[in-house]
């Protein structure tokens, strides 16, 4: 399941000259299209075999990415993004306010772990640990940046929590699933293969359990639908309740877990 933002706008007609090659890019405000954004707010084209349609997307840092169609043109991609800046300027703002967690940690720090923000606090005893809320981790001192240290704390306890939970909901909703393994994914905070795996970020663990809950049961309903039909969403609704309220909780808190 992919984080972030995206509007759409359907393709047919040929193609045309001045097309950005398959499988290329351009950086869309660096003086090759004037006047163009400010710096720092490039929209960068990018051409896809399996595009159908041009789409553009922005991630949780604000980063935009225009995807054209294999016959698709460098000029109607402009097109459609000149018809978008207005939603692209107040989608870059609102991303702007959201909550986003601090660069480093250290003692007295705020992070998100288990759904809720959390000072970072001294724990009594040796060797040092901190404590977030009522966990507690152990840590080689107390100066500098924790971030590190924490962060390896919660990939740990994703690896042994996550896997038991999806094979877990997977006999709940009669599932079959193959692998399930816990990665390091910057874009998405899930996926499943047509092989039945199941991959899902370690960041989950930050997030309240039925969020978590809510991710595993989504791809675990793609095992029945490979696509977002409205087929797929009846599947997650059956057995998710509460998808709504666990994507609310993603669109407002994922950007402090740096989706």
């Amino acid at each position: 399941m992919p984080a972030g933002l995206q509007q759409c706008f359907d393709f047919s007609a040929p193609p045309a000259a001045g097309a950005v090659p398959p499988g290329g890019a351009v950086a869309v405000g660096d003086g090759m299209e004037p006047p163009g954004p400010p710096a720092g707010e490039a929209v960068v084209l990018r051409r896809s075999a399996k595009a159908t349609r041009y789409r553009l997307s922005v991630n949780r840092g604000g980063d935009a990415v225009l995807t054209i169609p294999v016959r698709g043109s460098e000029r109607r991609a402009r097109q459609f993004l000149e018809s978008q800046r207005a939603w692209l300027t107040r989608t870059r703002h609102r991303l702007a306010q959201l909550p986003r967690s601090a660069a480093v940690w250290a003692v007295g720090t705020r992070v998100l772990f288990r759904g809720e923000w959390s000072a970072i606090e001294r724990a009594a005893g040796t060797p040092p640990h901190v404590r977030l809320g009522e966990t507690s981790f152990r840590v080689r001192r107390f100066e500098g940046d924790l971030r590190p240290t924490l962060e390896a704390h919660f990939r740990r306890r994703a690896r042994i929590e996550l896997p038991p939970r999806t094979w877990e909901l997977a006999a709940v909703t009669g599932v079959e699933v193959g692998e399930v393994s816990v990665r390091n994914q910057r874009t998405r905070w899930g996926s499943c293969s047509a092989n039945g795996t199941i991959s899902l970020n370690w960041r989950l663990v930050q997030a309240p359990s039925f969020v978590a809950d809510y991710i595993i049961l989504h791809e675990l309903m793609h095992r029945r639908e490979m696509n977002h039909s409205e087929r797929f969403w009846t599947h997650v609704d059956a057995v998710c309740p509460q998808w709504r309220e666990a994507e609310h909780w993603l669109k407002h808190h994922g950007s402090a877990l740096g989706l």
